[in-house]
Order: structure tokens, then sequence, then C-alpha cells
């Protein structure tokens, strides 16, 4: 029994990893205002190719193997051009210390951001959550919708994490995958949890989210709504004690981390930070403690 357990956790590892590599790609393509279309090219201006329309594949560009990755900040150009010097194009600043990558007509270099670059981050946090997951809930079936949801939400914390945006192609079809896929999971012998209360942590979720965002739209954005009727579908899985306890850990996460950049930034009442992160890290704890209870 022990060997089959340790065999789930380091497969679903695997899986996170295997998983977590065709995430950039995505999360770099969606990482647009709203008004703006999806990225349909490299940082270079090379087309996105591939599986999907240009949606499946690892993050490097095949054309000239830089990782695509979304301008998060404004252009910083590597030295001030003279006097009618011509403008250089680019979506970001360049990185002397980046590997790979093309140049600019001026020679410098075309560079990604070290989370993109560095191509074992994702693949690494969506391998160890996939392996806690394993750890605490087992072989129960409920786990297969785990690990086939927990991709997607760190592609929409990537996502929010850049550009302060959830988009609702993802947000809503997560909603309606989680109900969809615990259903089929609560007919299988050994469900870990309820249907019925997955159902109805979704709205009472996003309701509780809903009266936040109307009593303060500026401190929380209608995304944030969204995606919260996923959450807690997924809480509810395993109680309302769950889903309280794993929708306070994602207030909890955000005040410290607004905490911690005034503390250390200087940051003010009105500085913005991307709350989906700390929503799905939140609903993640509260998960691994339901499980671990059942």
């Amino acid at each position: 029994m022990e060997y089959a357990y340790v065999t789930l956790i380091a497969a679903a590892a695997l899986w996170g990893a295997a998983a977590g590599v065709l995430v950039p790609r995505p999360a770099y393509r969606m990482s647009v205002e709203p008004e703006e279309a999806w990225r349909n090219a490299c940082p270079a201006g090379h087309p996105l190719t591939g599986p999907a329309q240009g949606w499946l594949g690892t993050a490097s560009c095949a054309s000239c193997a830089v990782s695509p990755v979304p301008a998060v900040s404004a252009p910083v150009p590597a030295a001030t051009p003279g006097p009618g010097a011509p403008e250089v194009p680019g979506d970001g600043p360049p990185d002397a210390d980046a590997p790979g990558g093309t140049d600019r007509p001026d020679g410098t270099a075309v560079r990604a951001p070290a989370v993109y670059r560095n191509s074992v981050v994702v693949p690494a946090v969506t391998a160890l959550a996939c392996a806690a997951l394993a750890a605490a809930v087992g072989s129960r079936p409920e786990l297969a919708v785990w690990l086939l949801l927990a991709p997607f939400a760190v592609l929409l914390a990537l996502v929010d994490r850049h550009v302060h945006r959830l988009p609702d192609q993802l947000t809503l079809p997560l909603a309606v995958a989680a109900a969809v896929l615990l259903g089929g999971a609560a007919l299988l012998p050994g469900a870990g949890g309820s249907w019925p209360t997955a159902l109805l942590g979704g709205p009472v979720l996003g309701a509780a989210y809903l009266v936040l965002f109307l009593v303060n739209p500026n401190g929380m954005g209608f995304g944030d709504v969204k995606l919260a009727l996923s959450l807690g579908v997924a809480l509810g899985w395993y109680g309302w004690e769950v889903l309280f306890v794993g929708a306070f850990a994602g207030f909890l996460l955000g005040a410290v981390y607004g905490l911690g950049l005034v503390v250390l930034r200087g940051a003010g009442r009105g500085t913005a930070i991307p709350f989906g992160p700390f929503m799905i890290s939140g609903a993640l704890l509260g998960m691994l403690l339901g499980a671990l209870a059942v």
C-alpha cells in the first residue's frame, strides 16, 4: 500500500510537470488588457505556431528561441539614444545576463523575464501542487478532477500576476468543468466529498465576493467574483468549514503580501495587487486540509 501511495504522488508530480511546461505560452498570449486581442506572436514578432492554433506548445518561440512573455512594464532602452536616433522596437527591456534571444536592429537582444526564461519554475510549481493534492487526497476519485484543474489554476494565477486580469474564457468554463467533473467523481465508489454541497459552494462564495465587489469596486475586480465560483465548487466539495477556511486563507495571504509591500516598498493603500493568486493558494490550502480530514 505504501508503495502504491508513493507511486501515486510521483505520477501526480510528473503530470503536473508535463502540464506546467505548456502553461507559459497561453499565459503569455492571454496577458493583455481587456480591450486587446490575444497575442499571436512572440516578442520578436514571429508567429506562434503549433497545435490548437499555437496555443499548445512550450514557452520558447521555435523561430528565435525567445521565451514568450508579457511586457509588464514600460520598455526601457539599453542606452539613451542621441538626437535623431531611430526608435528601437521591442516588448521589454534587454537583459544582458539572459541566454538566448534574437537581436534588435541596434544590436541589443530581445529577452524575457526570468519567470519564463527559466523553464523550471512554472512546471515545478504545478508539479508541487499536484503532488501535494495526491498526498492529501490519495486514491479517491476526486483526485483526477483536481489534477485536471490544477494547470488551469496556475495559468489563471500567472495571467492575473502579470496584467491583473482573470479572463472570462478561463474562469467561467473552469466553474462549469469543476461542477461537472465532481458530479462524475461523486458517482464512483470512495469519493470523499459531497456534490450537492459543491454545487451550492460555488454560488455562495461567488455571492460573498460579489458583495465585497459592490461595497468596494476599487478593492476587488469582477474577475475575482467569477473565479470565486469555481473555487467555491472545489472547496464546497469537502464541506462548509473547508470553504470558509479556504476563503479566509486567501484573504490572509493577500493581506500578508500587501503588508510586505507596505513595509519593504512603501506601497500605499491605493496600490493594486493581483488577488487571484492568493485566492487560488488559499483554496489549495483549504482543499488539502479538507482532504486530509476525510
